[in-house]
């Protein structure tokens, strides 16, 4: 799940890192508006998520996250923030906040936009990615990679076909299904975060019922596993322990009338214990909505 992670270099994934990176497929908060749609059918299903999030490492709440989502027809708009909860205040555990926009097409998630701004171990971090046409148009990104010849370089090629953080919390299944199966888990998430190229492997381990927090219902729980393709140094000891990191789960439940599934609850292993993202109250609402001609 809002926080779905995570020198004047971009640190590599530390336990730190991996907050920032991944939290942002999972975290949850305000929604922001859509443009304006295209003209299509007289009414369509507007689906939104609303909540906070609880974010623990080793048992212990670190931070607290909120997102929120609106899919309406085939436009989504999410918004993300993170502050420092429970012993997390007692240091520096960062805060921040993204929000990102784009379109549903199928099984695919086109992203337009997205911003990312936070603060971490005294440091700021800034992402600004325009995207259009299945690839990133333009991008402001804060602090810069210093020159290494180790870095795996980031190319047009790996810039073409992906999603942002944010977005990748989008996972659209064919019409027909709509159901919590196995068929949920079946992706490869490729996401672009400014600095990095990463693929998130998804695979089904187990249907769950779950209750209480604002969602009574079946969630589908994946495994998975990161794999890094670009901008990355492959000797470093965090990407190695991220790329060989075994103890990666994500529950997914469907939003509306289940086109789409999000995250329920995250949990990953790290060096300092497992990181786990669940709810402390969700906040699931659709209708139809009559679109504007």
């Amino acid at each position: 799940m809002s926080r779905l992670s995570l020198s004047s270099a971009r640190p590599q994934p530390s336990s730190g890192a991996q907050i920032r990176r991944l939290l942002p497929a999972g975290l949850a908060a305000a929604a922001l508006l859509v443009a304006p749609l295209a003209a299509g059918p007289a009414s369509a299903e507007t689906a939104r998520l609303g909540g906070v999030y609880d974010i623990s490492v080793a048992g212990f709440k670190i931070a607290r996250g909120s997102l929120s989502l609106v899919v309406q027809a085939n436009a989504y708009s999410a918004k993300v923030g993170m502050e420092p909860a429970g012993i997390g205040t007692l240091f520096s555990a960062g805060k921040g906040g993204a929000e990102a926009s784009g379109w549903v097409s199928g099984k695919k998630v086109v992203p337009s936009s997205y911003k990312m701004a936070s603060r971490a171990a005294d440091r700021d971090f800034f992402v600004d990615l325009a995207q259009g046409s299945g690839k990133v148009r333009s991008m402001r990104v804060t602090p810069k990679f210093k020159p290494n010849p180790e870095r795996i370089e980031v190319t047009k090629k790996h810039t073409r076909n992906v999603v942002d953080p944010l977005s990748a919390i989008l996972m659209p299944v064919k019409a027909a299904k709509g159901q919590p199966d196995a068929s949920v888990c079946e992706r490869r998430i490729p996401v672009f975060d400014g600095w990095t190229r990463f693929d998130i492997q998804l695979g089904f381990k187990e249907i769950r019922e779950v209750s209480g927090k604002g969602y009574d219902g079946k969630v589908v729980v994946c495994s998975a596993r990161w794999i890094p393709v670009a901008g990355h140094r492959p000797s470093t000891k965090s990407v190695k322990y991220m790329a060989e990191n075994r103890r990666m789960e994500a529950w997914l439940a469907p939003l509306g009338s289940g086109r789409v599934f999000v995250p329920y609850r995250i949990e990953m292993g790290t060096n300092s214990g497992t990181l786990v993202v669940e709810p402390r109250q969700l906040d699931f609402k659709s209708g139809q909505d009559q679109a504007a001609r």
